[in-house]
């Protein structure tokens, strides 16, 4: 990876924490940034395909919403790891997929916007060519982490 320069630093930041809620937001972030937001769009494309970005979205407050979430623990072969996974990643409802050491190797979360969706995506999942074992953890408790990383 090359090094961030002072613009993709400032860039970053702004993105983590202020992406505006407007019709144009790199457009009022190239404002922010005192440039032209054809070149926040490119420079966020390369930021991306050099691997410092892996999406760009907002959260939303999902049980405000209707939507209900579980955390998934699969128990995957390993020669079916990235063929479950790609699966797993077309459901809507998934919102992160990762790969772990141990027994359950594959966890991802799913959010749904009621009980009879879940269970029909979860039987598919559960029924996946290589799925050995599935474990289904509800949360009791929403515990929100707000990460920010201060690139200057």
């Amino acid at each position: 990876m090359t090094e961030l320069s002072l613009f993709d630093k400032s860039l970053l930041n702004l993105l983590q924490t202020n992406i505006p809620i407007c019709s144009r937001p790199f457009a009022a972030m190239a404002q922010k940034l005192n440039t032209d937001e054809q070149t926040v769009i490119n420079r966020l494309r390369e930021l991306k395909s050099a691997g410092y970005l892996r999406r760009i979205g907002t959260f939303f407050d999902s049980n405000s919403l209707g939507y209900q979430g579980v955390l998934v623990a699969l128990s995957v072969t390993p020669e079916k790891i990235q063929q479950v996974a790609e699966t797993v990643n077309n459901y809507p409802g998934t919102t992160h997929n990762y790969e772990r050491e141990g027994r359950f190797n594959l966890w991802f979360t799913l959010l749904t916007p009621n009980v009879n969706l879940e269970k029909k995506i979860l039987s598919e999942v559960k029924s996946l060519t290589g799925v050995e074992d599935m474990l289904c953890l509800k949360s009791n408790k929403k515990y929100k982490v707000n990460v920010q990383f201060k690139l200057q």
